[in-house]
């Protein structure tokens, strides 16, 4: 996995945030900032978590940047997501608002989107970073 990771964590799974380079470092630097500590997905996405599972983060050239580690997994449905959760998501001005026109976009391009679906909503705690990208 390279000379980045730490050996500690060169078991975990790995993901990227998003769906394309520019995205998944976008919302990296939010990670890695402290702004982001949420994410959603929708509920049949393969990368489910757990809490205490932790994983390495990957950037937009898929290389690993951060280990973060799951607190909360809950599931919802994108019209009950709220305020707080929105926030935690770090995007845009954090707003409700901002979060649901995002998230509309985004599942809208995955050919996924209706205003009941269900989301797997996850918190996340930032455990490490890595070297320089």
């Amino acid at each position: 996995m390279g000379k980045l990771v730490p050996e500690r964590y060169q078991h975990l799974r790995t993901f990227a945030f998003g769906d394309g380079p520019a995205l998944a470092d976008e919302l990296l630097e939010l990670v890695i900032n402290g702004i982001k500590t949420a994410t959603c997905s929708t509920e049949d996405e393969p990368n489910t978590s757990t809490p205490g599972e932790r994983w390495i983060v990957l950037d937009g050239r898929g290389e690993p940047r951060c280990v973060i580690e799951t607190i909360e997994v809950t599931y919802q449905r994108f019209h009950e997501v709220d305020a707080a959760f929105a926030c935690d998501e770090g995007e845009g001005d954090r707003s409700l608002a901002y979060w649901r026109g995002a998230h509309r976009t985004y599942f809208g391009r995955l050919g996924r989107f209706s205003e009941d679906m269900m989301l797997m909503c996850e918190r996340f705690r930032l455990v490490d970073v890595f070297g320089d990208p």
